[in-house]
């Protein structure tokens, strides 16, 4: 066990006894003397032991020696440019470092990817087994290979081999994941193959891949000439825009919530139960954009129920467990047929909004903030988008550009008139 793993665990032991410490205020006053004794004895602990080593460690670990700052570098610069696509991934496969390769091949940019699971690029079927490998590697239990699918390009397998790679420093095992496309598990050669070309083809450009990739780009491009087209400072036309391109084209269902910029309610937004910021600070959220299929209307409206598009427009943002989640953590998320079915609440009558919906899979992204010092501060609001019935599920790539739309979106909102 090298110093870093000793001091880890040694780390880890304090965060504990801390913990027992703290559990131990419930106590009678008579009996807390013993427990002050052992706080002290524990702040002594850090002061004396831990920090000394923490500060060893520090001193030491930045670059190393210069041939190590280079080796560093050359392993680096390896990784990049290995022709085969390669992900390091942690036992859960959320991605640590993906390379250019990789990047090409999933259509999903490294810093988009990382920190995400590697298994939501796949199809849903995949995912199941591929976390079980890649945990069973991670374990120590020898590397595997299996023939994955990716969302970008379903019908052509891809071939992953999975080895575990201790890395200096690392608490656990990350697993390599090397990514072989155009590589079928049990295909057998055609008739008249080389022998060196046994379970190898050359891969036709992907038609259906290139033209996703062009829809998508104009969907982009659509959606920014709508957002130069709306007026200075007006946000509900803000609003009105981007739901008009997202909607049919992108999504079965737009649902955008909005917030004042400077974190006060706007007008007619109802009051959080934790006053003015909403429950937990949550910013107040209205409901301004609500687009979905009309034939879901009209289908409500014939057997005497309520439309679902008024019932979906009239729920309280706060109510939504999913929409509460984003605003607050900042982050986006993508789900495939979703298992918590009241993440999006409930209609008027009780009944689970994704249910009602039919939603196979939905992507719900923060419009984000400006950065310090921008001009403003707290999320502008939520964009939630749905998919139903047969429709294919959102890719990971189709994620990163609605991202980068609720950029343009929140941009757009922070427009002041000239």
């Amino acid at each position: 066990m090298t110093e870093t793993d000793a001091f880890g665990e040694d780390l880890a032991d304090f965060v504990r006894r801390v913990g027992e410490l703290r559990t131990a205020r419930a106590l009678p006053a008579e009996e807390q003397q013993g427990v002050l004794d052992a706080a002290l004895f524990e702040l002594q602990h850090a002061a004396e032991s831990l920090w000394p080593r923490y500060e060893r460690l520090a001193a030491r670990a930045p670059d190393g020696t210069p041939a190590d700052r280079r080796e560093r570098q050359l392993l680096k610069t390896l990784f990049q440019r290995m022709p085969l696509p390669v992900v390091l991934v942690d036992r859960d496969t959320v991605v640590r470092r993906m390379n250019f390769a990789a990047t090409g091949l999933t259509g999903v940019r490294a810093g988009y990817a990382t920190g995400r699971p590697l298994a939501g690029l796949l199809v849903s079927g995949d995912r199941a087994p591929f976390r079980s490998q890649a945990a069973a590697t991670a374990r120590g239990e020898g590397g595997r290979s299996l023939s994955l699918r990716l969302q970008q390009r379903p019908h052509e397998p891809v071939r992953a081999t999975l080895v575990s790679l201790p890395l200096p420093g690392e608490p656990q095992p990350t697993v390599v994941v090397v990514l072989q496309p155009g590589m079928a598990g049990t295909a057998s050669p055609p008739p008249g193959a080389r022998a060196g070309a046994v379970g190898r083809r050359l891969v036709p450009p992907d038609l259906a891949e290139t033209t996703q990739r062009a829809e998508t780009l104009d969907l982009v491009d659509a959606m920014a000439s709508a957002l130069l087209a709306c007026p200075a400072g007006d946000r509900d036309a803000v609003a009105e825009a981007a739901g008009r391109v997202l909607h049919g084209r992108f999504a079965d269902w737009v649902v955008l919530d909005t917030a004042d910029a400077d974190g006060e309610a706007p007008a007619g937004a109802p009051a959080g139960p934790d006053g003015p910021g909403g429950p937990g600070g949550m910013p107040p959220l209205r409901r301004a954009v609500v687009l979905g299929p009309q034939e879901e209307d009209a289908r409500s409206g014939a057997n005497g129920g309520e439309p679902l598009s008024k019932a979906v427009r009239e729920q309280d943002p706060a109510g939504c467990p999913l929409v509460v989640e984003v605003v607050r953590g900042g982050s986006a998320s993508l789900q495939v047929r979703p298992e918590d079915i009241l993440a999006f609440g409930e209609d008027s009558s009780g009944a689970a909004v994704l249910a009602r919906a039919g939603v196979s899979s939905l992507l719900c992204l923060p419009l984000p903030p400006l950065p310090a010092g921008g001009g403003g501060s707290g999320a502008l609001g939520v964009l939630t988008l749905f998919r139903t019935g047969a429709r294919r599920a959102f890719s990971m790539a189709e994620a990163q550009a609605a991202d980068v739309m609720a950029h343009h979106v929140a941009l757009a909102m922070r427009r002041r008139p000239a």
